[in-house]
């Protein structure tokens, strides 16, 4: 049985790259985003092979409204055969998640582990947040401190799912040049290599700017990671090291 995964903000940018990463590695995936028009191409061109064989699916929603969240929720896991083992939040983080749990439950996963040939890394949300958390420039105080709440709500969410054996962590992307992962940037045949500037070179340690693909490696390894929860992972080349 495939593993199911639900992905909010998922039309384009990292979310985009994020549900195609993890069709990839066989998961069946549900893309929640409130931009119709993208959405569309995301998942019946872009995506077009894996929904033919029904192994990506997706509604538009607000991700500002709760009814409207808990709604398609529901129409997800139906679609996921009423299990969701991995949520990557990259927008509504708490209200995603809240419903999002009920189908991510396993008894299993809630038993002390005595035996490592039966342990395994269960399930688990997986928050998007920025570097901007941890590092500002001039004038971001509002930016910066949603960001910073997410870190909060990450190690709070651990804590009160720890019950349920869920794990929660966060991944914090840098500058990621994203701008490609897009109807416009398929059609006009846009590059990751395009979007790179000579000043991306100078405010990394890595000499690049952030590729989509180095999020969605960061998020696996979190999903992967049984023995990590309450924690965030920050993916910015080395920026918040620079000033």
């Amino acid at each position: 049985m495939p593993k199911t995964a639900v992905v909010s903000g998922g039309a384009r940018g990292i979310g985009r790259t994020l549900a195609r990463y993890f069709l990839e590695k066989q998961y069946h995936v549900f893309i929640l985003d409130i931009d119709e028009q993208e959405l569309t191409h995301t998942t019946r061109t872009h995506l077009k092979s894996y929904y033919d064989s029904k192994a990506v699916d997706s509604a538009i929603c607000d991700l500002r409204n709760t009814d409207e969240i808990y709604e398609k929720i529901q129409q997800a896991a139906k679609f996921l055969d009423g299990h969701i083992d991995v949520v990557i939040n990259n927008g509504a983080p708490f209200v995603v998640s809240q419903a999002c749990i009920p189908f991510m439950k396993n008894e299993k996963d809630t038993a002390p582990v005595t035996d490592d040939s039966h342990s395994t890394a269960g399930p688990c949300i997986i928050n998007i947040g920025s570097f901007r958390a941890k590092q500002s420039d001039p004038n971001q105080e509002g930016y910066a401190s949603a960001k910073a709440g997410l870190l909060g709500l990450t190690h709070s969410m651990a804590v009160s799912l720890q019950p349920f054996g869920i794990r929660v962590n966060l991944v914090a992307p840098g500058r990621i040049k994203a701008g490609h992962e897009s109807k416009e940037g398929d059609e006009k045949g846009v590059e990751w290599a395009h979007l790179n500037e000579d000043k991306d070179v100078e405010d990394h340690l890595t000499n690049r700017a952030g590729r989509p693909l180095d999020i969605a490696q960061a998020v696996e390894y979190m999903v992967n990671a049984g023995f990590v929860t309450g924690q965030d992972l920050i993916v910015d080349g080395g920026a918040v090291m620079i000033k």
